[in-house]
């Protein structure tokens, strides 16, 4: 039999995923790392500890699995977008990676615009500069560590510096470089204007592929460190939010994926490539070739309640403990105790700033109207509910596009909690239905390696040989229509405290 790989090098660590052409799962691994904020809004990680997540995972499934690497048909990787790598002439890494959430770039942002032009801008890349993108991170170097920039020979996405050490490749694909304020959107290549404003060279960025084209094959090296067989096809793969939308069977119009994990995602696909007229959301390309998507962004979802364990919630963490149960499942069973609504309590969802419909760095978490009726299991609904409400942001856009909303599939950690689901479905005023597998971005890529390998002949055949709906949760009237009386309340909160967020971050 010829299997499968997917690799997803995520934000709190690296997944691996051996899969059967029928989609099942035969082996998994996870293998985290640490992040590191050296400054308030900064987020970074170190390359190597990618690389060694990832071969150790590798080991891992294959360990387990007892599946003979010959028998693995293709590679796929997928991984955080935006991040920044940088080589030197030697491929050495330089510094630090700079993630998708660290904010440092507003003013890195701002010049970008100026110097390319906002009209030059929009037409290129179908989105305006935001701080999480990479551009911003290549030029925020230039100016603040022109040391080490002039050092500079190669620039790789996350996923792509492990295509390097698993190939030797300098690669990337569409759906990845569409975060970079790079890649004309529309032509699916790096677009010359953009590289020509920031003087940059072609020759700094990796080679563009589609999806699932061959990109590489595994090294001697390679080999040697992860158990693979030497000149296994490694396909483009994708960034992690079009290869979870693959994972996911958003291949077609009409159906919608809400994704919660560490950062909270709405994506749609489109055969043709469209822009929100205010560029709330972000419109790149898709996995599947020759097609795009649209996807609003918010920055803590998953994220938020994170925080919420790490920060507030010690006991729960040490009774979960004890039981030997996951300390969200007890969270959530807390937060079941409070009535929708939290009467009156709402969480603004901005821990790390925010992408839609505010691409705003300064954002900040807020918890409004706090009294003394309101305990621990408010506190932890309304962080279920307020990012319920900034996702309803991204879908009521998607709305407004003209995009005809067929069904909406939920997935992420999110997904895993019943009355999350319920509280999305409600806040939504949408069913929401759940598949039969919930891998994220490593089953994706491992689909897309199928296609690569020749065992689907398209995305679409891919998904649809391994997709099944399997759970459907109807939203609560009587809960939608509270729910619909804060939801405005919500959105005004930005507004009034907009300014502030500015002057705080400005202190700090």
């Amino acid at each position: 039999m010829a299997y499968l790989l997917g690799i997803d090098i995520g934000t709190t660590g690296t997944k691996v995923l051996l899969v059967s052409p029928d989609g099942g799962i035969v082996a998994r691994s996870n293998h985290e790392y640490p992040l590191y904020t050296p400054r308030p809004a900064w987020a970074e990680q170190n390359p190597a500890d990618w690389w060694e997540a990832t071969a150790a995972g590798i080991r891992e499934v294959l360990a387990t699995s007892a599946v003979a690497p010959k028998e693995i048909a293709g590679i796929g990787l997928s991984g955080q977008m935006h991040g920044s790598v940088f080589l030197d002439a030697r491929n050495e890494v330089l510094r630090p990676a700079i993630l998708w959430c660290d904010q440092r770039t507003a003013d890195q942002c701002q010049w970008i615009t100026c110097q390319a032009g906002e009209k030059t801008v929009v037409e290129e890349t179908f989105n305006p500069v935001l701080t999480g993108f990479t551009a911003p991170k290549i030029v925020w170097l230039r100016q603040n560590e022109p040391e080490t920039y002039a050092r500079v020979r190669k620039i790789l996405l996350p996923k792509d510096y492990i295509r390097f050490r698993l190939t030797g490749e300098f690669a990337t694909e569409v759906s990845d470089a569409s975060g970079t304020s790079l890649l004309n959107i529309a032509q699916r290549r790096w677009s010359q204007k953009m590289l020509a404003a920031l003087d940059l060279t072609e020759d700094m960025l990796p080679k563009v592929y589609e999806s699932p084209e061959v990109s590489g094959r595994i090294s001697k090296d390679a080999t040697k460190a992860t158990g693979l067989a030497e000149g296994t096809a490694v396909v483009g793969g994708g960034g992690d939010q079009a290869a979870g939308a693959v994972g996911n069977g958003i291949v077609r119009p009409g159906i919608v994926s809400v994704t919660t994990g560490t950062s909270g995602v709405v994506f749609a696909h489109m055969d043709e490539p469209k822009m929100d007229p205010q560029l709330r959301t972000h419109t790149f390309c898709h996995a599947v070739p020759g097609k795009w998507h649209v996807m609003g962004v918010m920055l803590s979802a998953g994220g938020s309640l994170r925080w919420y364990r790490d920060a507030l919630a010690q006991q729960e963490k040490a009774v979960a403990a004890d039981c030997g149960m996951d300390p969200y499942e007890l969270l959530t069973k807390e937060a079941a105790q409070a009535p929708p609504g939290c009467e009156g309590l709402i969480f603004l969802p901005y821990l790390s700033g925010e992408r839609t419909p505010y691409p705003d760095p300064w954002a900040r978490g807020v918890y409004f109207g706090i009294n003394l009726r309101h305990g621990r299991p408010h506190l932890v609904r309304a962080i279920l509910e307020g990012v319920s409400y900034g996702l309803r942001d991204s879908l009521e856009i998607l709305r407004a596009m003209g995009l005809g909303i067929s069904q909406v599939r939920a997935s992420g950690g999110g997904a895993r909690s019943p009355l999350w689901r319920q509280i999305q479905s409600d806040v939504f005023e949408s069913e929401l239905v759940t598949i039969n597998v919930d891998e994220g971005p490593a089953f994706g890529v491992a689909l897309l390696a199928g296609v690569g390998a020749g065992i689907y002949a398209s995305v679409e055949e891919a998904c649809d040989r391994t997709i099944t709906v399997t759970d459907r949760t109807l939203p609560n009237d009587a809960n939608t229509a509270l729910y619909d009386t804060y939801y405005p309340i919500y959105q005004a909160l930005y507004a009034s405290l907009k300014d502030h967020f500015v002057e705080v971050g400005r202190l700090v």
